[in-house]
């Protein structure tokens, strides 16, 4: 029987943990979307201080006309199946689990 390195079975193991951790520590997709009509958005429609796009005053620090929508998909430029709350929204992923809630 041929034995494995001890390097060999310690860069694999290194490779299995990346991916865990990559996996779990994934984040749902982010989109910026108006919250009334549910259409996506350009994304700095979602950052403070862009004034949305009717506005005329260029003013830094007005309100952002969009919200950032996580999860879900888009059709026809509306999205679906998502959350304005990140932590609602369950990125999956291998050997990860939810805790807490009830």
């Amino acid at each position: 029987m041929r034995r494995l390195r001890s390097s060999t079975v310690v860069l694999g193991g290194m490779g299995v943990l990346a991916a865990t951790i990559t996996a779990c520590g994934s984040e749902p997709d982010k989109r910026c979307v108006d919250r009334l009509t549910r259409e996506q958005l350009p994304r700095y429609e979602c950052e403070s201080g862009s004034g949305g796009s009717g506005s005329s005053s260029g003013t830094a620090g007005t309100t952002p006309r969009g919200s950032y929508y996580y999860g879900g998909s888009v059709s026809d430029r509306k999205v679906s199946g998502g959350s304005f709350d990140r932590t609602a929204v369950d990125s999956g992923g291998f050997g990860c689990s939810r805790t807490g809630g009830g």
